[in-house]
């Protein structure tokens, strides 16, 4: 058969088959994905005990931590600072777009390596070069950086503006730029695989919109992480360079006058915000497209129908991608923008709604009058859907410049982007683990097994339920006026020493937040059975078919199943239909994989009805 010429699969896959060397284990796309992943579970662990930290100081502001004492503002603050950062890149962007997307990808397009062996496998070890440079800041003099995983300046751009700001800001700096290199290797790899190494019949209307998903959030990597890249290195010249890109001339920092010295010129914060946000809207869709994909693969999957709209579900990823570049400046509606460019910013920020909307509307007229298959896997995914919405309904009240002058940096915020990036965003990883666990086990000539139903039911309820109880009534304490980065809600001083008006405001919050520091303890020890789940399936899972979903992508294809026979590395893959090819009959439901030639019925396997 002649090779589809608009499949673009130039670079037959066969062209990288590495022997099994050292190197090879090294650079093999399957063994990178497995190292993102576990770096992010580290990464995950980590976070989510600062977070904790931070809850219960809030609450119990005089609990002395063990082995180092009372919380001071300053601590508090660096705990804010390490948790966004650890969660933000090393879990959301760094375990779906770099983990499952190196562990999934090639397969899912008939490829059986990614285009850059060693691009891959140095990418990842910068990526864990960078955590570990974020980490051993906590052990240098002065302290880990206390600006937020925002850093904005000034007092991100003065070394001597107080703790933290020393070599622990550096290290800050040093951590993200790494990061941000490695995105960029990574994304350029993944861009390449998805271009050039498709498989015979692969063409882009048949790519799974797991792929699309992947697709577009590296353009978006290295467009916005490029940028950011950027905004740091011009940050350090102002710390250690003499150069004002970010300091008014002017300025007083730490009783010292800051001035231009022999240096020209009279910088601007405004112009780290410019350039943070232009990366930091799009690091938004980097962590939730690939999510995005995964859902409605899964949707389709259980509920045994195709896809609503598919060509309609690739052009809203795009879209999302490409209207996600514009909006940045919906954070920075108080920071003193001309109200026109605020208008325009509100009025892109309201019109992205559209394309999410599109999606919602696909998945759940892809469920409708369906008979589901209630797996760990499809529970997480309707869970995705429901956070995705309930978080996404805020945020066209946050595009209102007139609201956002009230919630701006208040606790409302902290819901809005908790429920639909951190936790939809959690809740595809792990319908992406319980949906892929076959392949993460198949590895070293190790059996392919299943995790827990059961345990993983038991899982789903008992993370939704921590999630709203949690992050929900962060919007009652954002309408209150909570601030996000207050160490202390009790006893905040006034004229004469009593309490100020501030601090009766955020008293009154204080058992609200009780309640929510409750909730995420409860969300976290919840976390447990995930980690015992996980543990077990690993060692005494049960056994998986091939296909254990009956899925139609081709990661599932007997020759690209991590257990294939070595000599099925010369089978040719050709992709003959778009996946989440499903019909149902008087019998049950069949499907048709992409691999299977022809629509013919003894060609197709048979669903149980239900």
């Amino acid at each position: 058969m002649k090779r589809n010429p608009s499949s673009g699969a130039n670079l037959s896959p066969e062209r990288y088959t590495l022997r099994p060397t050292l190197l090879g284990r090294l650079t093999d796309h399957r063994t990178i994905g497995l190292q993102y992943l576990i770096l992010a579970l580290i990464a995950v662990v980590i976070g989510t005990l600062l977070s904790l930290l931070m809850r219960i100081h809030l609450v119990w502001p005089g609990w002395p931590l063990p082995l180092h004492g009372p919380i001071l503002p300053e601590d508090y603050l660096a705990l804010v600072t390490i948790h966004g950062t650890v969660m933000l890149f090393f879990v959301l962007t760094t375990a779906p777009q770099s983990g499952f997307g190196n562990l999934i990808l090639p397969a899912q397009i008939g490829a059986r390596h990614m285009a850059f062996p060693l691009l891959n496998a140095s990418s990842f070890w910068l990526t864990a070069a960078a955590l570990v440079t974020l980490l051993s800041s906590t052990f240098v003099p002065g302290g880990s950086a206390i600006s937020g995983w925002t850093a904005y300046p000034p007092l991100s751009a003065v070394a001597a503006a107080g703790p933290g700001q020393g070599l622990g800001m550096d290290l800050w700096l040093l951590s993200i730029a790494l990061f941000a290199i490695a995105s960029t290797m990574s994304s350029i790899n993944m861009l390449v695989t998805i271009i050039r190494c498709r498989c015979e019949g692969m063409t882009w209307d048949r790519l799974p919109l797991t792929v699309w998903g992947w697709f577009t959030a590296a353009l978006l990597s290295i467009i916005a992480f490029s940028v950011l890249l950027a905004a740091l290195l011009l940050l350090f010249c102002d710390r250690h360079a003499g150069t004002n890109f970010f300091l008014p001339t002017g300025d007083l920092v730490s009783g010292v006058l800051h001035s231009a010295g022999s240096h020209s010129g009279n910088g601007s914060p405004l112009l780290w915000l410019h350039l943070f946000w232009f990366f930091g809207h799009p690091e938004v869709y980097i962590a939730i497209l690939p999510g995005m994909g995964l859902t409605s693969m899964l949707l389709a999957n259980f509920s045994h129908r195709r896809v609503f709209a598919y060509r309609t579900m690739i052009v809203t990823t795009l879209a999302i991608g490409l209207l996600g570049i514009f909006l940045w400046g919906h954070h920075m509606f108080v920071a003193g923008l001309n109200p026109f460019a605020s208008s325009a910013f509100s009025i892109t920020t309201i019109a992205i709604a559209l394309p999410a909307s599109a999606k919602v509307l696909s998945w759940l007229a892809t469920t409708w009058r369906s008979r589901p298959q209630y797996t760990a896997a499809m529970l997480f995914s309707l869970g995705f859907v429901s956070l995705f919405i309930t978080g996404g309904l805020t945020g066209p009240i946050l595009a209102q410049p007139i609201l956002d002058e009230y919630l701006h940096n208040t606790f409302f915020v902290v819901a809005h982007f908790h429920l639909i990036m951190a936790m939809a965003g959690v809740f595809a990883l792990f319908a992406a683990t319980y949906y892929w666990f076959p392949l993460i086990t198949a590895q070293g000539g190790k059996p392919s097994r299943l995790m827990s139903e059961p345990l993983g039911r038991l899982h789903f309820w008992l993370t939704i339920v921590g999630a709203y109880a949690t992050f929900l009534p962060m919007h009652l304490t954002g309408l209150a006026g909570e601030p996000r980065h207050y160490s202390q809600l009790t006893g905040v001083p006034g004229p004469g020493g009593s309490l100020s008006p501030a601090g009766h405001l955020l008293a009154n919050t204080l058992p609200l937040n009780r309640h929510i520091t409750y909730a995420a303890i409860f969300l976290a020890t919840s976390q447990i059975l995930f980690f015992v789940n996980l543990a077990r399936s690993l060692r005494r899972g049960d056994l998986s078919p091939e296909n254990p979903w009956q899925a139609t992508t081709l990661e599932w294809h007997p020759a690209l199943h991590p257990t294939a026979h070595p000599e099925a590395s010369d089978e040719r893959i050709t992709a003959y239909c778009a996946p989440c090819q499903y019909r149902s009959t008087p019998t049950g439901d069949l499907f048709r994989p992409q691999w299977i030639a022809e629509d013919i019925l003894g060609l197709t396997r048979t669903l149980k009805p239900e």
